[in-house]
């Protein structure tokens, strides 16, 4: 895992070359309103450092997408999802081309609020 890459457009965003509309952000983290949003809440949520994909994923990353799940149902919350069991949203990781993974940089889709959506 290098720590950027100058040709990736989140590590640019995480970086500040690119504005984004943050959700949160802390030392490991950045979340970010999707630019295309499928939903009334869609976010995503990537590690700073750029990790190309989920079968990228090695033990020493266990704490980090532990911490960014554990994150997103209170992140979903803030952004406007109803709580659980009413309410709710869905946790979503694209891995590679054929799992439709269109940024190489490992990203995890938060999106909810009222259906219908616009995809999924």
């Amino acid at each position: 895992m290098s720590a950027s890459d100058t040709s990736c457009i989140f590590c640019n965003i995480v970086a500040g070359r690119i504005p984004s509309r943050k959700v949160y952000e802390d030392e490991d983290i950045l979340a970010f309103h999707d630019i295309h949003p499928w939903a009334p809440v869609h976010f995503l949520m990537v590690p700073k450092q750029h990790l190309a994909s989920l079968a990228h994923v090695g033990d020493e990353h266990a704490a980090l997408l532990g911490r960014m799940l554990a994150l997103a149902p209170r992140l979903a919350l803030q952004e406007g999802c109803r709580p659980y069991p009413q309410g709710g949203h869905r946790v979503v990781i694209n891995t590679g081309d054929e799992g439709g993974q269109e940024v190489h940089h490992l990203h995890i889709h938060v999106i909810g609020g009222p259906r219908p959506w616009l995809k999924g």
